[in-house]
């Protein structure tokens, strides 16, 4: 659901008939699902409920050693593009927070801070407490929310987990007001929790950290694996099995993965499986299975371009892009992610109106005439860059 005024609207309505009584169609299932197991909660509730010991226990736990190497870039992420970033305990308690200025007042109305109790059961339907009870990524929009102190918020949660059991240990969750939300914070939150689940693993039973050389994956125009220092080719099926894994941290099971490696396409589920064989041929331990999951650190030239785009750094998301994701793969969740990538890329390069980016951007995608255009209208004759637009353009009107 996209956050218009209309879709807002019928989200609202639903939420009223539920209110009175009838059960909604226009709202998600797991939604209305929720919102049954809130209605003991009272719709005046004004602020959540608060346990005062939560934010100190975390302070002393593992998951709070190995947040450190994601603290700074959630904060950024948080102060530039105006959200509030959380991360909660177990039981859906908050023990971290940081927010930009709007945000930031929003949050402390409504104890959206350390020590406020954001599960299901305390304030009702919410993005933290449903990621943590299906231990998936969670958005929930507006008044898919059970309380209506926060019917004006859209919240993005991701989980994370214990290293040993793989049990969900808490979220970390990005809010913003409706007019601000992006659907690119899911992506943000999925891949910093992705980096904390990594550092946890990095850790042993004690709580020290161990050193695993991290996967790299360059994806964006090329198919590479950089593994231990070392440029690795691997065969295409394997880089579409990697990309995948790397665009789903959370894990898939075998049914899923293959769904979205071969979509329609009449491949058998032991195909899937045999080329998992494979890669762990390459990989050994890093390709967990139940779910499958890529273990241990991960970076992916993909991830920082957008990472870069929630942060909304378009010169860092412009010199991370060197092309299109896997150009010749047809697995349908690729290439869902290499229109994403592309369109939200060029449409907020060009929406930027710096003629700077857009040649920069243009230069990876030379086959777009919409950003030689805008360069050939902005710059004079004389600027090289003038001249390279134009020849570009002039090959494209030919078929060149």
């Amino acid at each position: 659901m996209s956050s218009t005024g209309r879709d807002r609207r019928v989200v609202e309505r639903a939420w009223r008939a539920f209110v009175d009584g009838r059960i909604p169609n226009e709202v998600r299932p797991e939604v209305v699902g929720s919102w049954r197991r809130s209605s003991t909660i009272p719709l005046g509730i004004d602020h959540a409920p608060e346990a005062d010991d939560a934010p100190s226990r975390w302070l002393a736990s593992p998951v709070s050693r190995a947040f450190q190497s994601i603290e700074s870039e959630l904060t950024g992420v948080a102060l530039e593009g105006d959200f509030v970033a959380a991360v909660t305990d177990a039981d859906g308690t908050i023990v971290w927070t940081t927010a930009g200025r709007a945000m930031r007042r929003r949050a402390e109305r409504v104890h959206f801070a350390p020590g406020g109790r954001w599960g299901e059961e305390a304030v009702g339907t919410n993005a933290l407490g449903l990621a943590l009870r299906s231990d998936e990524a969670c958005t929930v929009w507006s008044a898919e929310h059970y309380a209506p102190i926060v019917h004006d918020w859209v919240c993005y949660s991701a989980p994370i987990h214990d290293p040993v059991t793989r049990r969900t240990c808490g979220v970390i969750d990005l809010s913003t007001t409706w007019h601000q939300a992006h659907p690119l914070a899911l992506t943000t939150v999925k891949s910093l929790a992705r980096l904390l689940d990594h550092a946890l693993t990095g850790m042993g039973s004690n709580g020290a950290e161990h050193s695993s050389a991290p996967i790299d994956l360059r994806t964006l125009g090329r198919s590479e694996l950089l593994l231990d220092g070392r440029v690795r080719s691997l065969p295409p099926r394997q880089m579409e099995l990697l990309t995948v894994l790397s665009l789903h941290p959370e894990g898939l099971t075998l049914e899923q993965l293959h769904d979205r490696l071969h979509g329609d396409r009449r491949v058998r589920p032991s195909t899937t499986k045999a080329e998992i064989s494979h890669l762990r041929q390459v990989l050994g331990d890093r390709v967990a299975s139940r779910p499958y999951r890529l273990a241990g650190a991960v970076t992916a030239d993909h991830h920082r371009v957008l990472d870069a785009l929630a942060r909304h750094d378009l010169p860092a998301a412009v010199a991370a892009y060197a092309g299109p994701l896997l150009p010749t793969s047809e697995s349908p969740s690729i290439e869902e992610h290499r229109h994403l990538i592309d369109a939200t890329l060029r449409r907020s390069v060009l929406a930027s109106n710096d003629v700077g980016l857009v040649a920069r951007l243009a230069g990876a995608m030379p086959f777009d005439g919409e950003l030689h255009e805008f360069i050939v209208h902005r710059l004079p004759a004389s600027d090289p860059r003038h001249a390279l637009a134009s020849s570009r353009l002039d090959a494209l009107r030919r078929g060149v």
